[in-house]
């Protein structure tokens, strides 16, 4: 027989909330106010405690919390007997019921099984039992004295009825849905013992897991209002209502669905097996909510021609890895050819291997030579003659028929092929006419230059890409900008670059920098008259010119650079001092100096740019939408597509009309702030509002902190004044914070940083026994290089401090804006919350508030171009309070350079002492979900960023499968349904307002404009949704692609979830562009990097987020090496300090 555990008794009627830090479990009195009206308040939500939730709470009404009531119990079916507690076996025919625990957060349901007759007449079935007892389709208790029943009797599976209990009335409801057990809950037997922690008090300990796997210890953001919160204490998947010790028996706490609306639970959908099985969701039907309008978009309308396109196959002998070369052979080939062996045909060339015509070539084969001078090579009378073998085979025919049944709805796979020859003829032209790369084409005709600095400048250009829509095809056309190499002499941009006289010697520094510049860049020389040959730069000599020399015979007779150039060209060298540039291969370089070189014009810049390049470019590329509009008619114009040869070859019509689009304005939703503010609802106007006359809905506790000022132009009385006026701004905003730091301001050099942290915090434990800084603020200098990265990732992976940096301008400036967007990311660091929905606490979120449900972000951040060694950042957050869905914890880790499916979703190993053992961020996210809220999640959205279209398949196959083996680990059986959304904001549909009356003050659509017809997919579930106010430039909505969907979202509830999310953002008072979890996903990974870098990049940012690192199922895991394909080890992350990752400081 199972063994009984205590349980700790009911709390009495009386009792008062203390929300002192110290965070003592208590209960709410008859004179203790409402923190909130609205009722719906999540249960299981904990109470403030120092290392989680510190918030502060003003007094406020609460109503005194009834007694406990006795509910009907629901009838057994046959002999069966309901299932004993969450996560317990099946009871089975004469109710002998298991108490195994199935895992370490128990996420499952009892059942009772039975074969009994009903009056009905019907036999045998299963009756199915919430973790509660209830039936599954049973009423539904949303608290005492607010029962709903269903008017209709409810079928189980197998045939059996549920017949509902009589109504009764129990007066007004408390502040929480709770589900009363109808017979005390028989505790499980722990497998392991632990102590219990205090309610609000730290990480809450979970049992061995499915797999054997250890306690898993979780630190996550919880959820609290308040007076009249009760808190929960969670201990081997049991919830316990109320302080250890307080008496009577503890309620049980469960899923909660609406009464009115039964929800049948249905089997999730397998995932496919591989990418040929994958089926993307088809559009559930357009949305209607919303005032309508008309926009125009980027979009033009391609007619879809009746040619018959052929494919062959090229192969060019000797092969060369330059598509530029390729091309220059197939130009050739044509030009000599195509009116006799090519039949007249205008082929079209991909750069590689395939081409494309219109219609067949007169033969199946055949193999041409061509013989092409070398640019590269000396004068126009001594250039080399290279010579070419090419064989043209025939390969497939690209049949268009397909395409257009897939256009019109009627058949669901996208014929790629057919599209990418379209393409292909699309862009042969503009492959000739201008700098191509990638889908964008550059060229100084195309605009004004403009300079960058260090030798740079922008050159203007636009992106084509053909797309399927719902009107047919689509040409996306798009403005674009980028850097090039000036074409200037080799000393003059090393001029620009250094900025420096060149006659002084070059230090190790600057000989690093050039290298990096120059390193793949192609120059002509100018000391040998009309010859002009081109190489390209693989290095820079050690020596300076004057000193380096080179054999010029076998018997090694050596001699100088400057003496050949003065005996052979006449030429005096006249930067002596300066190294010479290394061209052509290691083995045998040549030596340039750097002053007879010339950089050749239209290069790509494609290394990392500064910050002031950065400025400079995105000023050049900023443009208004009406600006923005006009270039790209202009464009279309310039390129006069009707008289393209290529496209008139291949019969391609493109139209001269941006696309007008039927859109829609999504209402902004209101928003909860706390009742003791003048405001305690707000709706935003415009996608923005303030903080004005309004308090956080729940105000962070900041006792202990500090200041240190690295900036030496910041004397110590400004610093004091800035941080008294931050000070003070909290308090007004609602959070409790010292008007005194504990210790007095210091100043301290960049470079002794870390000793003096350290100093600082050791100086801190003592004066408050132990208890540390609640918060760090950082003074940084404006340029301030690695110092931003190397104090975030000393505070939060060895101090364990939660820190704040201003840079020095805001602190002179000290404007009262920047102060309170800065109080929003303190009170979000210290475990506060600034606002939430409406609609969230009233539970009228359709899909989100009937149920215990999960929000994901996840996304993958790629090292920049030229850091060839360093991994990629993979992220996931998770919301951990429901039905808010405003926090989130996050987790962290490194994987293989540029892989874009995420590793470490789900882990299955063998460790040698403990058997098999499970890991990763789902699974330790859905715990820490169970841990902060005392649900387990029943519905999963999972918002994925930063994947593109090539890639649908592959990362919704892996990822989809991680998130399906991390359920099944936690429970057998555990299968909550998945909706997967990709969001993309690297596209280029750009939406312009048709009425002038429906944009903002920046001339851009309104926030809440939302299309889902004509430019969107013809078939699958997507949408364009401009979610924020334009600040400068053009607006770029956010492009919403569902790639699954279990919970059979409408296209309204999708798309109004999505855009009222996007005003919960947490580090300002206006909506962001792209849903909160997929951003916070982006600024952990992007914070990540600081953890991994010896040097931070120059980029120090007083606004960066932070990423959670990833949590620790044992010491050993922790720094376990993460392998992945190709048996690469990764370096792993370090972990962040338990303390830092219970809160969301990646804000």
């Amino acid at each position: 027989m199972p063994r009984r555990r205590k349980t700790p008794k009911e709390p009495e009627e009386g009792s008062r909330v203390d929300t002192s830090t110290e965070g003592q479990a208590a209960q709410p009195g008859p004179s203790a106010p409402a923190v909130h009206p609205s009722p719906a308040l999540p249960s299981g939500t904990s109470a403030p405690s120092p290392a989680s939730d510190r918030t502060s709470v003003p007094p406020a009404a609460v109503s005194p919390a009834p007694s406990p009531i006795q509910h009907p119990s629901p009838r057994r079916i046959g002999g069966g007997v309901q299932g004993q507690g969450p996560g317990q076996a099946f009871a089975q025919g004469q109710g002998q019921g298991s108490n195994e625990v199935s895992s370490d957060v128990s996420l499952g349901r009892g059942r009772g099984m039975g074969g009994g007759d009903r009056g009905s007449g019907r036999r045998g079935g299963r009756g199915r039992f919430n973790n509660q007892g209830l039936p599954l389709n049973a009423p539904v208790y949303n608290a005492p004295g607010t029962f709903s029943p269903h008017p209709e009797q409810f079928q189980g599976p197998g045939g059996q009825e549920f017949h509902e209990a009589q109504p009764q009335s129990y007066g007004p409801p408390p502040p929480m849905y709770v589900r009363p057990s109808t017979r005390a809950p028989q505790q499980t037997m722990p497998l392991a013992a632990r102590p219990m922690q205090p309610a609000g008090r730290g990480p809450s300990y979970l049992g061995p897991s499915h797999g054997g796997s250890p306690s898993v210890q979780v630190a996550s953001p919880s959820s609290s209002y308040g007076p009249g919160v009760t808190p929960v204490e969670y201990q081997f998947g049991t919830m316990v209502l109320g302080a250890p010790g307080a008496p009577g028996p503890p309620p049980m706490l469960g899923p909660l669905h609406d009464p009115l609306t039964p929800r049948q639970e249905l089997p999730p959908t397998p995932p496919p097996l591989s990418s040929k099985g994958v089926r993307f969701p088809l559009r559930p039907s357009k949305g209607s909510n919303g005032l309508r309008c008309i926009v125009i978009a980027n979009h033009f309308y391609a007619e879809l021609p009746d040619k018959d396109l052929h494919h062959y196959d090229v192969a060019i002998n000797p092969e060369l890895p330059s598509k530029g070369i390729n091309r220059a052979v197939m130009e050739q080939l044509v030009k000599l050819y195509r009116e006799s062996h090519l039949g007249t045909r205008l082929p079209a060339y991909d750069g590689r291997k395939s081409l494309y015509t219109a219609g067949p070539l007169p033969f199946q084969s055949r193999e041409f030579e061509i013989s092409l001078t070398d640019e590269e090579d000396g004068s126009n009378q001594l250039r080399r003659a290279r010579h070419f073998k090419v064989v043209i085979k025939f390969a497939a025919r690209a049949d268009l028929h397909h395409l257009g049944e897939f256009l019109a709805g009627r058949q669901a796979d996208a014929p790629q092929e057919a599209l990418q020859v379209l393409d292909i003829v699309l862009r042969e032209l503009p492959t000739h006419r201008y700098s191509p790369v990638g889908r964008y084409f550059y060229s100084p005709d195309l605009g004004t230059r403009r300079p960058l600095g260090d030798g740079l400048e922008s050159w203007r250009g636009f992106y084509q890409s053909i797309r399927p829509t719902q009107m047919g095809l689509s040409l996306n056309i798009d403005m674009s900008s980028t850097a090039f190499i000036e074409p200037k002499t080799v000393i003059e941009f090393v001029k620009d670059l250094l900025r420096k006289d060149l006659n002084r010697s070059l230090t190790d520094a600057d000989r690093i920098k050039i290298k990096k510049a120059l390193r793949g860049v192609k120059v002509e020389v100018t000391h040998r008259g009309s010859m002009r040959r081109k190489y390209r730069i693989s290095g820079l000599t050690n020596q300076a010119t004057s000193e380096l020399q080179f054999p010029v015979d076998d018997n090694g007779t050596m001699k100088s650079v400057t003496d050949y150039f003065r005996e052979t060209y006449s030429y005096t060298i006249r930067h002596p001092a300066l190294p010479c540039l290394q061209v052509g291969n290691t083995q045998r370089p040549n030596y340039l100096p750097m002053e007879v070189c010339k950089i050749v014009e239209g290069q790509r810049y494609s290394k990392r740019l500064n910050e002031r390049q950065i400025a400079a470019l995105l000023q050049v590329t900023c443009q208004r939408p009406r600006d923005r509009e006009r270039d790209i008619m202009q464009t279309v114009h310039h390129n006069a597509y009707h008289q393209d040869p290529y496209a008139q070859e291949f019969g391609i019509r493109i139209s001269n009309e941006l696309a007008q689009v039927e859109a829609r304005i999504l209402p902004a939703p209101r928003l909860k702030y706390h009742d003791t503010g003048r405001e305690k609802e707000c709706l935003p106007q415009v996608g923005q509002w303030n903080m004005m006359n309004k308090k956080m809905v729940n105000g962070g506790i900041v006792q202990h902190w500090a200041c240190v000022n690295f900036s030496s132009n910041v004397q110590e009385k400004i610093a004091r004044d800035f941080c008294l006026e931050l000070a003070q701004m909290c308090q007004t905003s609602g959070m409790q914070f010292a008007r005194d730091p504990i210790v007095p301001v210091k100043t301290v050099r960049p470079d002794n940083s870390e000793k003096a942290l350290y100093q600082l915090c050791e100086d801190v434990n003592r004066r408050t026994k132990g208890k540390g800084l609640d918060l760090l603020i950082a003074i940084l200098p404006d340029n301030n290089g690695s110092l931003y990265g190397d104090l975030k990732k000393q505070c939060e992976t060895v101090l364990g401090v939660v820190s704040q940096c201003c840079l020095t301008k805001h602190v002179f400036k000290m404007s009262k804006q920047y102060l309170a967007n800065v109080a929003l990311k303190i009170n979000v660091k210290v475990g506060g919350r600034n606002t939430v929905l409406v609609d969230a606490l009233s539970r009228r979120i359709p899909l989100v508030s009937d149920k215990p449900t999960i929000i994901f972000g996840a996304d993958v951040t790629h090292p920049h171009p030229g850091e060839d060694s360093s991994p990629s950042i993979a992220a996931v957050v998770a919301s951990q309070d429901w039905p808010e869905v405003t926090k989130y914890a996050g987790l962290v880790c490194a994987q293989t350079h540029r892989q874009e499916l995420i590793a470490d979703l789900f882990k299955e190993y063998t460790d040698p002492m403990k058997g098999k053992m499970f890991g990763g961020m789902i699974r330790e996210l859905l715990i820490s979900f169970r841990s902060a809220t005392g649900q387990k999640p029943l519905r999963i959205i999972f918002y994925r960023d930063g994947v593109s279209e090539g890639q649908f398949s592959q990362v919704l196959l892996h990822e989809l499968d991680a998130i399906r083996r991390a359920c099944a680990s936690l429970e057998e059986g555990y299968q909550p349904p998945v909706t997967f959304v990709v969001v993309q904001k690297r596209h280029h549909t750009r939406l312009f307002a048709s009425d002038r009356r429906n944009t903002d003050r920046s001339g851009n659509i309104l926030p809440g404009t939302v299309v889902d017809s004509t430019i969107c997919h013809p078939t699958e579930f997507d949408f364009y949704l401009c979610s924020h106010a334009g600040i400068q430039g053009t607006s770029r909505p956010a492009h919403y692609h569902v790639l699954w969907d279990e919970n059979s979202f409408s296209a309204d509830s999708l798309q109004s979830l999505t855009n009222n999310l996007c005003y919960t953002y947490a580090r300002c008072t206006r909506s962001v562009s792209i849903v909160p979890p997929a951003y916070y996903a982006h600024l952990a990974a992007f914070r990540a990097r600081f953890y991994m870098d010896l040097e931070s990049s120059d980029t120090g940012s007083a606004t960066s987020g932070i990423g959670a690192n990833r949590t620790q199922v044992t010491g050993s895991t922790a720094a376990r090496t993460n392998r992945v394909a190709g048996n690469t080890a990764v370096r792993p992350l370090p972990p962040l300090k338990e303390n830092v990752k219970r809160v969301m400081f990646y804000c």
